[in-house]
């Protein structure tokens, strides 16, 4: 991994709801949402590559399953970069 200068903002998604054990070294740093489907979303920025192998080293030491990695562009909102529909497609319908 390259390191860059900054911070940049990562969404790591677990398999079920964590508890508070689970994200105590979170909390501060992250916005944590425990989605419907069963999961949970942690959002905020990471330093830098050990910061952000800290972070899940501590969620696999734990025996907490992260299904999900993502890097989101800077300004995002934190919604999935997937959730709007492509220019390609807006004209079409199925």
């Amino acid at each position: 991994m390259t390191e860059r200068t900054g911070s940049t903002r990562y969404e790591i998604e677990l398999v079920g709801h964590a508890s508070e054990r689970v994200l105590r070294p979170v909390i501060d740093e992250f916005t944590v949402e425990l989605a419907d489907a069963g999961t949970t979303r942690i959002v905020g920025h990471v330093r830098d590559s050990s910061h952000l192998s800290g972070r899940l080293a501590h969620f696999t030491s734990l025996n907490v399953e992260v299904i999900a990695l993502r890097r989101l562009d800077h300004g995002s909102s934190g919604q999935h970069p997937n959730t709007s529909p492509s220019p390609e497609l807006e004209g079409e319908q199925s």
